[in-house]
């Protein structure tokens, strides 16, 4: 009797279900306001085709093939037709400046590139001198191409057609094409966020990944009747260990938005049971409670804050043991009924069984929100060159200021500095075509050096701290870590981004990028008239929403003996929002923190310097001609029990 041998890679998975689940559905995409369902046996099929066609053009094992454009069924089902072929694929993201896209087409030698629309194409036939090894750019809508003539373009549809009449004549072919391979064999190739330097190429095979989706699927009991939503940038390994690897191994359905405009409703018609979001996501999705609250009727709004105020008594109570009041027991019950619940459904997340938080360092206090209004949402940690699942939280075990004990088989341990070093099974292969990187990043032993600083508490569970190189201290010898004090910022319904500056200063000053739909619907409703985002950003009342905002901050900060003289101190709000485009930030929201420290110093050394305004370009930054005076202003900072103003 033969045994069978679980398939190690995507192309042998997409086999697997196309005959085990064919006709359950792998893909849902809402186009023009109807659902439309691709099952798992129209999947193998159509990438089949692709593969075939995109075999008669050229495309060989081992090559790269990009991928640019939102989360779409057809993007996925490219991703399957170049793994059928053994292609890389390297997705990019869709927001990437045409001359963010050349270096990595041109490192990756780039042959076939999936495009999504017309814009995308012009950004690709921009940069095709830079990268002659570019032979296809496939496009799928066709919206404004009709007289697009150039031989490198072809429609998906034109490719899709030419596939289906290879693939009858080559079935046979295709199989054993798909077959071929191993776990060992190159599968993606990621480009890291770029937070401390140019992004580099992470190399991950079939193999690593599919075993950590194994791991995540054991931990959170993942079945084949899950449903996971892909609204994220398909550039980051996030989305796509969601999207694509993970759906390989367990066989659950993913559902595409039809645009970010929808998205709430959308996800209220597909009730996601396994989701995942950024910190940024859940920083918005935050304010749209706290804005739809506030526009609540008084009971309402009584009801939701006691109910708050009982739930976090009640965690409190948890943490040490003891047994919650009778009357906050009944108040949170209450609150879930008539209050969160539906909550829950205007987010979309009423069916939600397990949702995940991952991309970046998040506020405890963001955690404890969501798990108040009954949503399961638990911290995972990794980085795009462990395979993501490094450490992630346990149901009955989550603790909101950590990410939870390690996965399954990864090791930790920590250098003097507690930088955290990890060890996995889902690591990475290289960094492509860059040994001596490589060589740095991965020690002999296989021990990867992350650059995040963290420790194990007593329960064993990690804890992250910030990243090594951004850790300092003030010039009295207090711990400095910025990232700390900024997420409790961002926690501010009022606040969408915070940068602060702390290290070798002898205070805490901060840059506060206002949320712009949230202060701009409190200053409507108390009939402050404003032009535009500089004009709301100047205004005298709302420097002293921000300043009460900061001193609730403070104020916390003052219960914590290892954060009480890290208040912050002076702050200015940016006449503008902090963007990807303009540089300060990476395309998945993280802080550049020396292009910020670089861009905006004339403001930082105004905070320090004691001055009450200081003079910029009417753009947004920069010392100029055409200047404007921004204000500063000093915040209250808690001394004792005894509110002060800093000096």
């Amino acid at each position: 009797m033969a045994i069978e041998v679980e398939p190690d890679t995507f192309p042998k998975l997409l086999l697997r279900h196309s005959k085990l689940r064919g006709e359950r559905p792998a893909l849902r995409e809402k186009k023009r306001g109807i659902w439309r369902t691709v099952t798992w046996r129209e999947l193998a099929d159509e990438a089949a085709a692709l593969a075939a066609a995109l075999s008669a053009r050229g495309l060989q094992r081992g090559a790269h093939v990009a991928f640019v454009g939102d989360n779409r069924p057809r993007l996925y089902t490219a991703m399957c037709a170049a793994h059928w072929l053994g292609a890389v694929a390297v997705p990019l993201y869709q927001d990437a400046t045409a001359d963010e896209m050349v270096a990595p087409v041109q490192s990756a030698e780039i042959t076939h590139i999936f495009a999504e629309n017309q814009e995308q194409v012009d950004k690709l036939l921009e940069i095709l001198p830079r990268c002659p090894t570019v032979r296809s750019i496939v496009y799928d809508k066709d919206r404004g191409m009709r007289h697009y003539d150039r031989p490198e373009l072809v429609s998906y549809d034109t490719l899709l057609k030419q596939g289906r009449e290879l693939a009858a004549a080559k079935g046979s072919d295709l199989q054993a094409e798909a077959r071929r391979g191993s776990g060992q064999d190159a599968a993606f190739l990621f480009l890291t966020s770029g937070t401390t330097g140019p992004a580099k190429g992470v190399v991950l095979t079939h193999g690593a990944l599919i075993g950590r989706a194994l791991v995540a699927a054991a931990t959170e009991s993942l079945t084949d009747t899950d449903v996971a939503m892909a609204y994220l940038p398909p550039g980051w390994i996030g989305q796509n260990l969601f999207s694509y690897v993970q759906p390989m191994v367990v066989g659950y359905c993913v559902c595409c938005p039809e645009s970010s405009d929808t998205m709430l409703a959308d996800m209220r018609e597909m009730g996601p049971t396994y989701f995942l979001a950024t910190p940024r996501v859940l920083e918005a999705l935050l304010t749209q409670v706290t804005m739809r609250m506030e526009d609540a009727g008084g009971l309402n709004r009584r009801l939701y804050r006691s109910g708050m105020a009982a739930a976090h008594r009640i965690a409190a109570c948890a943490s040490t043991g003891e047994a919650a009041s009778l009357g906050d027991r009944l108040t949170k019950s209450v609150c879930d009924l008539l209050i969160y619940g539906p909550l829950r459904d205007v987010l979309g997340l009423s069916k939600v069984r397990v949702a995940f938080t991952a991309g970046d360092a998040i506020a405890p206090d963001l955690v404890t929100f969501f798990r108040t209004l009954g949503i399961n949402l638990k911290q995972l940690y990794g980085s795009t060159e462990t395979g993501f699942f490094v450490a992630m939280q346990r149901d009955g075990q989550v603790k909101p200021d950590t990410v939870g004990p390690a996965a399954d088989g990864v090791e930790l341990k920590f250098t003097a500095q507690r930088e955290i070093l990890v060890r996995s099974p889902g690591m990475f292969s290289e960094y492509y075509r860059d040994p001596d990187s490589t060589k740095r990043a991965r020690d002999a032993e296989g021990w990867f050096h992350t650059g995040d600083a963290g420790y194990l508490d007593d329960d064993g569970h990690l804890r992250i701290i910030d990243r090594v190189k951004h850790i300092g201290a003030l010039n009295d010898g207090t711990p400095y870590a910025p990232r700390l004090l900024e997420n409790r910022l961002k926690f501010v319904s009022y606040v969408k981004d915070a940068v602060v500056f702390g290290d070798g200063r002898d205070m805490v000053c901060a840059l506060i990028d206002i949320d712009m739909a949230a202060v701009g619907r409190w200053a409507d409703k108390r009939s402050i008239s404003y032009t535009g985002h500089a004009d709301l950003a100047s205004q005298n009342e709302v420097y002293g929403l921000i300043a009460d905002s900061i001193a609730r901050v403070n104020a916390d900060l003052a219960q914590d003996d290892a954060l009480s003289k890290a208040q912050i101190h002076r702050f200015l709000i940016l006449h503008g929002e902090l963007s990807a485009d303009d540089g300060v930030l990476t395309r998945t929201g993280k802080l550049r923190r020396t292009v910020i420290a670089e861009r905006y110093r004339p403001l930082v050394d105004a905070m320090y310097g004691g001055h009450a305004t200081v003079s910029v370009d009417v753009a947004g930054g920069h010392t100029g001609a055409a200047t404007t005076d921004m204000k500063i202003r000093d915040a209250k900072v808690l001394a004792g029990t005894k509110i002060r103003s800093a000096a």
